[in-house]
């Protein structure tokens, strides 16, 4: 088996080690203060927290598995591990978001009194922590599904700790209580738009998509383009995992070329205009019949 080229959560799994360290300390601090002060505010959101810390474990995991060579069982390695666990960090957010929501709900009939000096304190600390690994991960969120769903995970926490310290504040002055579920409210609907796009994008890879940056038929009329090339067919290209493309196509050779030439202009065409490494490619003459065609 050929070596396991490196994906791009895998590029950044210091960076998520770093964050999930930072997130897992704030969550024990998180619970301490809710227990000392009380606030059922921190213990909710500490379960918040908890989710998360399991998800960034989920995404740290899933790296690890696609960092695995191929073999006979996976000839494409473990890739999928890492759409995985963005599906899965998805599923989690969609369904806290709900939940804050109904929680929401329900405070609005008889919002709680809220100790808020403390809970000030601790939420302004998981506000830093947040922010740091926000900053930490944003870079890499922007090319790999697995690192956004990270980056989502840590976003969530921060919007949430801004939530409480918003609401805090307006409870230590006013008393007014239902600070804490119209905020909480806020927050749910921020999250459920995006993480509804992080969804769609998983099951959109697993279920073979085409990459959503790449044109195929600019990518089809460009090989009719190159030398040696007289009709292409059964023309597919797919998501392994984010920066990985796959892709697999029957081209018909013109008269007169040999098969290696064209075979190589093809396979460095691809490499160098549309980034794809990955290549499955059939020539065939151009008397040659084809039963059946997919495309």
């Amino acid at each position: 088996m050929t070596s396991t080229p490196v994906s791009s959560s895998g590029k950044n799994k210091k960076k998520l080690k770093l964050v999930l360290g930072f997130t897992a300390l704030y969550l024990l601090a998180e619970v301490a203060g809710g227990i000392i002060t009380g606030s059922l505010a921190l213990l909710a959101d500490a379960g918040h927290m908890l989710t998360d810390v399991g998800g960034l474990a989920l995404s740290l995991i899933a790296i690890t598995l696609a960092e695995r060579p191929a073999n006979e069982q996976r000839s494409y390695g473990y890739y999928r591990a890492e759409i995985l666990a963005a599906l899965t960090n998805a599923v989690i957010l969609i369904v806290i978001s709900v939940y804050i929501l109904y929680e929401a709900y329900l405070r609005f009939s008889d919002p709680p009194k809220v100790e808020s000096k403390m809970m000030l304190i601790v939420a302004a600390i998981g506000l830093l922590v947040n922010i740091a690994g926000m900053m930490i991960l944003r870079k890499g969120s922007g090319d790999s599904l697995n690192m956004k769903g990270a980056y989502f995970e840590v976003l969530s926490d921060m919007l949430t700790s801004v939530g409480v310290i918003v609401a805090g504040v307006i409870m230590l002055t006013t008393g007014w209580y239902y600070a804490d579920p119209i905020l909480s409210s806020l927050i749910g609907l921020f999250i459920l738009p995006r993480t509804w796009i992080l969804l769609k994008e998983s099951v959109g890879i697993l279920l073979e998509g085409t990459p959503k940056d790449l044109n195929i038929q600019e990518l089809r009329a460009s090989m009719l383009k190159l030398e040696g090339v007289a009709g292409i067919h059964d023309l597919h290209v797919w998501v392994l995992t984010s920066g990985v493309n796959a892709m697999s196509v029957h081209v018909v050779l013109q008269q007169g070329h040999q098969s290696d030439v064209v075979l190589k202009t093809v396979q460095q065409h691809l490499l160098n205009n549309f980034g794809i490494s990955h290549t499955t490619i059939q020539t065939e003459g151009i008397d040659f019949v084809e039963e059946t065609t997919h495309d």
